[in-house]
Order: structure tokens, then C-alpha cells, then sequence
């Protein structure tokens, strides 16, 4: 398969920037975060998304969906990226509606994927327990109570996690199996679980992190939830994790590649027209030569990016894990270079507030760290090539 995108994916990307450059620019997302908004994002704007079929991107056409695939959630996450539009799509629209489409029962899709689809319904995966991702290293437990689980434990950076109708939650069932290299990040084990924000014992503390990006901080204490809230098998929610988060890494990627894209962009204009010593400074040779760089560096990613979303969109037989790590580090590492060299190149200015570059350095430090930062994903490549 050719690594470029076809001519309904281009046509989706322009429409879904075109929508975000038009009603959600920079300025109201300064706006929201300096009025210290209680949600992080615009209802009415997530609604209107959902009304172009946007938020059901992942959802099959039988619950309401558009019942595309990984390349497309990219394609608009990109979007995403270029305007830093805040939204719920990766926590709705990615990894919950990929649970659920993919692992869901028949009447926990019927319950919610049409709700998602829509535009009424907000979930987020309440997975990780310490300030790094680390999606095996699970101290929550859920003990059968009951006829259900009682679950008990806390969550740390659960993006979306103030505002979401439904939580989806990874606890213990079972202890992890003996003689395990490291028995605290075993897969096995694992249950996810469907819990309602507003059940009795769930308690939750908003936490605004550095790019106005909101997610929560969430204790369970005696959360108790009927056996049918339980997501997948029980004990079998290692494996249904592993292929989710992996589809979140791959659209996230997108993501810190429209970042790099915008930056980019805004940069290489800003060297046509600037001068110094009576010279547009994208004269010299140095700057041109860092703005090269850049580029090859942007192109190489694109084509890793997209590749590892079409292996996922394929179901290959050989897995796509070792891809998608090596594009969501590679993906990291270029959105990093591409905002520290726009501030550079920005000069002065490049330091503001009052200057939009900022913002995607900050969206670029924070969407680097979910779902595992370049470290992170270097050593699970190197785990998967068998070093």
C-alpha cells in the first residue's frame, strides 16, 4: 500500500481544518485558559464536531458511526494539532469508542456508541497510576462484591476525567503471575471496568496541566459496579488495553505532527518576511539549512505515521506494536524540534506569551508524555525486537 493518503482521507483533513481554523483559533483557547475555564473546552463546539460526523469517526455505521478507520481519526486529530483546538476526541472519540466498537457487549454498544457518535456521551480511560505512562503497573484493585466488584484505588492524569459521562477503568483482578521480570507491570490480570463518574465513593480533583489542557486526578474508594459493567473478560483486559492504546499512540502521533506542520509553516513565513543587517533573514544560509533539516525531518515522520495507522486499519497478522512505538517517539522527537527551532527562529518574540508559538511548544511537551514519551516507546520497541 502506497504510504500517501487517498483522495476521501485529503478531503476529510482539509474539512476538518477548515471547520477548526474558522471556529476554534488560538485566541479562544487563550481566552478559555486565562478565564480559568471549569471544562477545558467549548460544549457547543464538541457538539457541532459531533453534527459533521467527526466524533464517530471509529464508530461502526450501525450505532450511528461513520465506521472509518485509524488513517481517518488521524487525519482529523492532525487537524487537531494545527489548531490546537481543545476537544474530548481522543478520550471519546479514540480510545472510548475503540473499546467499545472493538470489545464492547451488545448492550453496552447499543447503550453508548450511539451517544458518542452524537455528541451526548464523553468517556475516559482512568488507566495510569504515576506521574509516567506505565499501563501494566496497577495498584486499583476490583474484589467481587456483591454480584458485581467493589473497586478501590487511585488514578492520576486521567485526561477528560472531570467532565466524562462514563470512566473506564483498569484495575487488578488477579495478581500478577509469579516469576514475571517485573511482576508490578504484568498484563496479566487486568479488568476494565465501566463506572459511572457520578457513582457513590468517586471522587475527583481537577488538575489543569501546563498547555491549559485539562484531566483529573480520581480516587475509587468501595466503588461498587454490577458484574455487567465489566468491559471485555475478565482478568482479560491486558490484551484489549494493548491494542487500544496502541490505536491512541498512532492518532496521537498525528497530533504532534500537525503541531510540527503548523510551527513549520508559521516559522518558514516568518523567515520570508523578517529582516536584519537590510536582509530578509531567510537569506542565510544557516537558517536555511535548519529549516531543511526541519522539512526532511517532518516528511520522514508523515510517512512512519501513516504507515503504522494503516497497518493497525489492516489487522495485520505480524502486529503493528513495533511500528506504532517507533512512530509515536519519532513523532514526539519532531514536534520538539520543530517548536524549540520556531521559537528560535522567532527571535525575541518567540519567548512571549502575547506569541502563539508558545502554545505548541507547551501542547507539544504534553502530548508527548501521554501514552508513553520517546523513552517509553524506544525501550517497548526494543522489548518487542527481542533486545
Amino acid at each position: 500500500m502506497a504510504i500517501v493518503l487517498n483522495d476521501t482521507q485529503d478531503m476529510l483533513r482539509d474539512s476538518a481544518l477548515t471547520f477548526l481554523r474558522e471556529n476554534a483559533p488560538i485566541s479562544a483557547l487563550r481566552a478559555m485558559r486565562d478565564s480559568g475555564d471549569p471544562i477545558g473546552f467549548s460544549r457547543e463546539l464538541w457538539q457541532r464536531f459531533a453534527d459533521l460526523g467527526l466524533a464517530g469517526v471509529l464508530v461502526p455505521e450501525a450505532y450511528g458511526g461513520s465506521g472509518l478507520g485509524v488513517v481517518e481519526a488521524g487525519v482529523i486529530m492532525e487537524a487537531i494539532g494545527r489548531t490546537l483546538a481543545p476537544s474530548p476526541f481522543l478520550s471519546t472519540a479514540v480510545l472510548g469508542a475503540s473499546l467499545l466498537s472493538h470489545y464492547g457487549s451488545d448492550a453496552q454498544r447499543d447503550a453508548l456508541l450511539p451517544a458518542i457518535a452524537s455528541g451526548r456521551h464523553l468517556t475516559a480511560l482512568a488507566l495510569d497510576e504515576a506521574g509516567k505512562h506505565r499501563p501494566f503497573r496497577l495498584n486499583t484493585r476490583a474484589t467481587a462484591h456483591a454480584g458485581g466488584y467493589r473497586i478501590d484505588g487511585t488514578k492520576q492524569l486521567v485526561v477528560d476525567g472531570h467532565v466524562a459521562d462514563t470512566l473506564i477503568v483498569a484495575a487488578r483482578t488477579a495478581d500478577a503471575k509469579a516469576g514475571h521480570r517485573d511482576d508490578a507491570d504484568d498484563a496479566h490480570g487486568i479488568t476494565l471496568l465501566l463506572v459511572p463518574r457520578t457513582s457513590p465513593g468517586v471522587r475527583i480533583e481537577r488538575v489543569v496541566l501546563a498547555d491549559a489542557t485539562q484531566a483529573a486526578r480520581i480516587v475509587f474508594e468501595g466503588v461498587q459496579v454490577p458484574a455487567d459493567a465489566v468491559l471485555g473478560e475478565v482478568d482479560g483486559g491486558g490484551a484489549l488495553l494493548e491494542r487500544v492504546l496502541d490505536i491512541g499512540r498512532a492518532v496521537l502521533s498525528s497530533e504532534l505532527l500537525g503541531i510540527a506542520d503548523e510551527v513549520f509553516a508559521r516559522t518558514l513565513a516568518y523567515l520570508k518576511e523578517r529582516r536584519q543587517f537590510g536582509k530578509i533573514i531567510g537569506e542565510f544560509q544557516a537558517l536555511q539549512h535548519r529549516a531543511a533539516h526541519l522539512f526532511t525531518e517532518l516528511e520522514l515522520t508523515r510517512a512512519i505515521v501513516l504507515r503504522c495507522q494503516q497497518r493497525l486499519d489492516e489487522s495485520a497478522p505480524d502486529g503493528p506494536e513495533a511500528l506504532v512505538s517507533a512512530a509515536k517517539a519519532k513523532a514526539g522527537e519532531t514536534a520538539t524540534l520543530a517548536v524549540q527551532e520556531g521559537v528560535q527562529m522567532h527571535g525575541g518574540i518567540g519567548m512571549t506569551d502575547e506569541f502563539e508559538i508558545g502554545f505548541f511548544m507547551k501542547r507539544a511537551r504534553t502530548a508527548q508524555e501521554w501514552l508513553g514519551d520517546a523513552n517509553f516507546h524506544a525501550d517497548r520497541w526494543a522489548r518487542l525486537r527481542g533486545y
